[in-house]
């Protein structure tokens, strides 16, 4: 059974990631924003979850969660389920998180990032983007395009470590709306498959997947070049590089 550790886990398919995997025997940390919101995973504790509480816009924090995750060790996979729709967190949320998470916890064979089929609209451009978050400089696609350059980029530096990323379709969740077309249940299988299957599909790397299917994400995903400036960027406003990794 794999430990798997999940940010954004008291709703939506972080949530319901969480619940399938306690029920398939897996070991599952949980992670909310804030003490307040602890109760939502309260059946999740009960049937043996772990909960890592910290706030993903704010660096100390997600420094905090590191650490934390790092205590309880022995984790298999990370699903950077975590996200935000709009707002000046859109960059720390969605993207520099998931980015010091990967540095700042060592050890998983296996990480999964949350993109969206909107990331082939996001932006190329690096240049003036506040990842501070104090102002507002990317769109949500921009951020989805960035974090699926970010799995692809790990898929490349990283031997050893199945890297992907997931587009969980236009689902009915608090994000989505209720009127998403797209499976609640399908949103949350691929992560749950990459996560602890041992299919070879699975335990390849470097793919953006959509129900279980490879498909081809936005061209600069895959651009060693736009994958080195964006690591850049993001290695010199967190203090933190990937080198640990490799």
């Amino acid at each position: 059974m794999a430990r798997v550790f999940i940010t954004g886990s008291t709703d939506g398919l972080g949530l319901a990631t969480a619940d399938t995997l306690l029920q398939d025997g897996h070991d599952v940390i949980v992670h909310a924003r804030s003490s307040l919101r602890v109760p939502a995973v309260q059946h999740l504790l009960d049937r043996g979850a772990k909960c890592v509480v910290g706030d993903l816009a704010v660096l100390a924090e997600v420094r905090q969660i590191a650490e934390d995750v790092n205590g309880i060790g022995g984790i298999d996979a990370v699903i950077h389920n975590a996200g935000v729709l709009s707002g000046t967190a859109l960059l720390p949320v969605n993207v520099v998180a998931p980015y010091l998470l990967t540095a700042l916890i060592p050890g998983p064979g296996r990480l999964i990032y949350l993109s969206s089929g909107m990331h082939r609209g996001g932006d190329t451009g690096l240049d003036g983007l506040d990842w501070t978050g104090r102002t507002t400089t990317a769109s949500y696609s921009t951020t989805k395009l960035h974090v699926t350059a970010l799995s692809a980029a790990v898929a490349r530096l990283v031997p050893g470590v199945a890297s992907n990323a997931v587009d969980p379709g236009w689902v009915p969740t608090r994000m989505g709306g209720r009127s998403a077309p797209d499976s609640l249940e399908l949103g949350h299988r691929t992560q749950e498959w990459l996560a602890t299957s041992d299919d070879p599909e699975a335990l390849s790397s470097g793919g953006y997947w959509y129900h279980q299917h490879r498909q081809a994400p936005h061209p600069a995903a895959n651009d060693p070049q736009f994958q080195d400036a964006l690591l850049t960027q993001l290695a010199q406003h967190t203090g933190v590089t990937l080198d640990a990794l490799t």
